[in-house]
């Protein structure tokens, strides 16, 4: 599988695209804003003659779907997300508004609902969705185990995790999540987060100040 990530927007959010030799693949969390960002996208894109199958994003925040409006016009793909998140859809507007950003009048459309340990498959290529709530009540991450990697969106970081201040937010279940389900991944497993720079299990299992090495037994 080939992995192109791309950083768009004033957040800095990793937009991902994958693929594999058959030239189909799918993208996480189209992160971009500026036409000068669509534009590199799609020039992206075309130039490797690539069928993008999903659209996936791994939670509902605004600064992870600017793009969504977007790829459904230029692209005819819709987002694919966890239920739990379908409540953050109405207030999208009001969430870019808050931070000085604008959406177009464009709905943001969810094709159809992801559910935890489903198989997302593009080609010879296959990621398993883990629900793991926290950041948000809906947010997942897309596990493929045969290249050993995990699309963490904002649930793991480089030596944090995401925020549990917003509206739906929950630290304990959060930090819950990360230790029973992503801690049980092989240490290996390079972690591709929805900003910032990757890791890996192992290293987040040792380093991470969220979790005390006495309890990550």
């Amino acid at each position: 599988m080939n992995i192109k990530q791309f950083e768009f927007n004033p957040f800095s959010v990793n937009t991902y695209i994958l693929y594999d030799d058959t030239g189909r693949g799918v993208m996480i969390d189209a992160g971009m804003y500026s036409d000068k960002e669509k534009k590199e996208t799609a020039a992206w894109i075309k130039n490797y003659d690539l069928q993008l199958k999903h659209l996936l994003n791994t939670h509902l925040h605004c600064d992870h779907l600017l793009g969504n409006p977007f790829m459904l016009k230029e692209f005819g793909i819709k987002t694919k997300a966890h239920e739990g998140d379908r409540f953050l859809l109405d207030s999208v507007k009001d969430q870019a508004a808050m931070f000085g950003l604008s959406m177009s009048d464009e709905e943001i459309l969810v094709d159809c609902f992801l559910k935890e340990e489903e198989a997302v498959t593009f080609g010879n290529a296959s990621l398993q969705v883990i629900h793991v709530p926290g950041h948000s009540p809906g947010s997942v991450v897309f596990y493929s185990e045969a290249d050993k990697c995990l699309f963490a969106g904002d649930v793991l970081f480089r030596g944090s995790i995401g925020r549990t201040d917003l509206p739906g937010g929950n630290y304990e279940e959060l930090i819950s999540g990360i230790r029973k389900k992503l801690f049980i991944l092989p240490d290996d497993t390079v972690v591709y987060s929805g900003h910032g720079p990757s890791t890996t299990i192992g290293r987040e299992k040792k380093y991470n100040p969220f979790f005390p090495p006495a309890r990550n037994t």
